[in-house]
């Protein structure tokens, strides 16, 4: 089939890599603008754009796509079989939506109607869900409330984070999506007969918001339990100022029963079991910080202008006493 690709990050890749590999043919990719993404003056282009120009595929960033003429026209003339959307980053209107035969197809990372939105790989993990997955959607005017073609569900394991579960939901959108294309070009009349209305599944509408630069600051003074999310869902940007510096807090864990009877009962006695001050220091794994409900073990940083640091490396680097605040 005759494709147009749209997609901007990393996660694209592994769909955009299928589909080159196929027996499809790519005729153009459309992915957002180059940016300044580091410091720096250097505008950067895409991850989607660099694999596109290495196989040499025409390549498009339109600053806006929504009533651009042009840009609208140049799309009608690649005569597209259909329009594959994996996290493009702007939603397509009614005119974009209806060029292509067969219409616009989207792999979305969640569970839908549970996460609808840009970051739901991010939300699943920060409000602590058991499972996730990817679903390939034929889209509509909404955001990500289209009918479902197919769905897999992932467990969450325990050890995922942000990156590990975008990984691993990457490797699966682009199985979905070269799937969901065998399905529409060998039965495309029954196509629509296979679609599931979103209305139809028994789980309550979640929208997954962009994540701003307010929501990777640590509080000592939240829980246990969303501090760990936190550091997970929001890998590796989670952070404090730790003696003027940014410390970003890149793994954490909750302790046992017995570790947290054991400082409890050592620390209560010298009144020095509160929030954000050091708890114990456990050899060659890390440092016990209180929080609002209960101790966390900080395993992995990075200290502004240092290498990631674990184990007896993060207590040198920190030297931090028991009974002193991080």
């Amino acid at each position: 089939m005759n494709i147009i690709f749209w997609g901007t990050p990393d996660y694209s890749i592994e769909s955009l890599k299928k589909l080159i590999d196929s027996h499809h043919k790519i005729s153009a990719v459309i992915t957002q603008p180059d940016k300044k993404r580091s410091r720096g003056s250097k505008l950067i282009a895409s991850p989607i754009k660099k694999i596109a120009l290495d196989h040499n595929i025409p390549v498009f960033t339109p600053n806006k796509i929504k009533n651009n003429i042009r840009f609208i026209e140049n799309l009608k003339l690649f005569k597209s079989d259909v329009f594959v959307v994996i996290a493009y980053g702007k939603i397509l209107s009614r005119e974009i939506l209806s060029i292509p035969k067969y219409g616009c197809w989207n792999a979305h990372a969640s569970l839908l109607p549970r996460w609808r939105g840009a970051a739901p790989i991010h939300w699943a993990l920060l409000k602590g869900d058991s499972f996730t997955g990817v679903g390939i959607i034929k889209m509509d005017e909404g955001l990500d409330t289209g009918d479902i073609l197919l769905e897999e569900k992932v467990r969450i394991r325990e050890s995922d984070n942000l990156l590990t579960l975008s990984q691993k939901l990457s490797i699966l959108s682009s199985n979905l999506i070269y799937k969901s294309l065998e399905i529409i070009e060998n039965e495309p009349k029954a196509v629509n007969s296979k679609l599931t209305s979103q209305k139809l599944k028994d789980l309550e509408i979640k929208y997954a918001r962009m994540i701003n630069k307010e929501d990777y600051k640590l509080d000592f003074n939240d829980s246990a339990e969303n501090i760990i999310r936190k550091v997970k869902g929001l890998f590796p940007r989670t952070f404090i100022i730790h003696n003027c510096k940014i410390l970003k807090i890149l793994d954490v864990r909750s302790l046992s029963q017995t570790e947290t009877k054991k400082i409890e009962k050592t620390y209560t006695e010298k009144n020095i079991n509160y929030i954000g001050h050091v708890l114990e220091i456990f050899k060659n794994e890390g440092i016990v910080i209180a929080t609002k409900n209960g101790p966390i073990l900080i395993k992995e940083i990075k200290l502004e202008g240092k290498n990631i640091s674990k184990k007896d490396q993060l207590i040198q680097q920190l030297n931090l006493k028991k009974g002193e605040k991080i």
